[in-house]
């Protein structure tokens, strides 16, 4: 399932079914699961390591070198899970040796086209992002968050699971989980409630969450007294543990 005129170093290990398509390249550290699908024009370099069942449509670069002045050469790498879509001019680059080392991307997300993900930044599972959503280097992404077009990332933020941004969103500080944003320098408008809905959060989830959101953003509190009432909050509410356990390792300040 190799065109011929693709070029896969022979090196390379690709699982059963793997399609790589016409003009594509895929070097010599690549490994690339079962049934996954590769468009034409794409490049595959680097210590790659991509999972099965994705998709990855045409001229997408993946597993190059990092856009960091400070590379020299390491072996860093890129893992890519299961199942995910990848449209076309992507851009995922390897990690670096002032981080983990490793760019990761979990499983079953949605990336559309012209998405850049730099180095060492960290994707959870199930994320969205749409078109021209740019993340910079060491950016850390929860899992269901949905970055709407346009969406720019400062480097070494943390984005929360089920957030979600407006098209064009600048993001400079922390996204909590939950939280929709948006505008440059990005705000808080409120929470993903029918995201969560969405995804089966109960009606007593949804009225705790609503309460942190105003212990957060409407109590006038600063954000270490915030933080110190969600944590009482939290008791036994996995959902505001979630957003308690996000504001501990948060070292940007949040985008309110």
């Amino acid at each position: 399932m190799i065109h011929p005129s693709a070029i896969v170093d022979p090196r390379a290990r690709l699982g059963e079914n793997v399609s790589v398509g016409a003009y594509s390249m895929v070097g010599e550290h690549v490994e690339i699961g079962s049934d996954t699908w590769i468009g034409p024009h794409t490049v595959i370099e680097g210590h790659t390591r991509i999972g099965k069942g994705n998709r990855i449509f045409q001229f997408s670069s993946l597993g190059a070198v990092p856009q960091d002045k400070k590379y020299a050469g390491e072996p860093t790498r890129l893992e890519i899970g299961d199942h995910n879509t990848i449209r076309e001019f992507c851009t995922v680059n390897c990690g670096t040796a002032q981080d983990a080392g490793t760019t990761r991307i979990g499983n079953d997300n949605w990336i559309m086209a012209y998405v850049h993900i730099a180095h060492d930044c960290q994707i959870g599972s199930h994320a969205v992002f749409a078109n021209n959503a740019q993340l910079a280097g060491h950016v850390h992404v929860g899992d269901y968050a949905i970055l709407g077009g346009f969406t720019g990332v400062h480097q070494f933020v943390r984005i929360g699971a089920h957030s979600f941004t407006a098209i064009a969103t600048v993001l400079v500080h922390d996204l909590p989980p939950y939280v929709m944003a948006a505008g440059d320098t990005a705000k808080a408008y409120g929470l993903n409630t029918e995201g969560l809905r969405r995804r089966g959060f109960t009606a007593a989830a949804l009225a705790e969450i609503k309460r942190a959101y105003k212990t957060l953003y409407k109590s006038g509190l600063t954000l270490d007294q915030a933080r110190a009432q969600l944590a009482e909050q939290a008791g036994n509410c996995a959902e505001i543990g979630v957003l308690r356990d996000f504001l501990q390792v948060s070292t940007r300040g949040i985008v309110r």
